[in-house]
């Protein structure tokens, strides 16, 4: 019988969507990048 793991906390479930969205996150930054010519903290006036 399977057991059904908690969706909460440090769990394999909630890392791996961690990761994935850390995944989509990162993608987007480096378009966003891409397309304007300056990074993310030209953009704020950071830098």
């Amino acid at each position: 019988m399977e057991t059904q793991e908690n969706k909460f906390g440090f769990t394999r479930f909630s890392e791996v969507w961690n990761g994935r969205l850390a995944m989509i996150g990162f993608v987007a930054a480096m378009a966003v990048e891409y397309f304007t010519g300056q990074g993310i903290l030209g953009q704020l006036g950071l830098m």
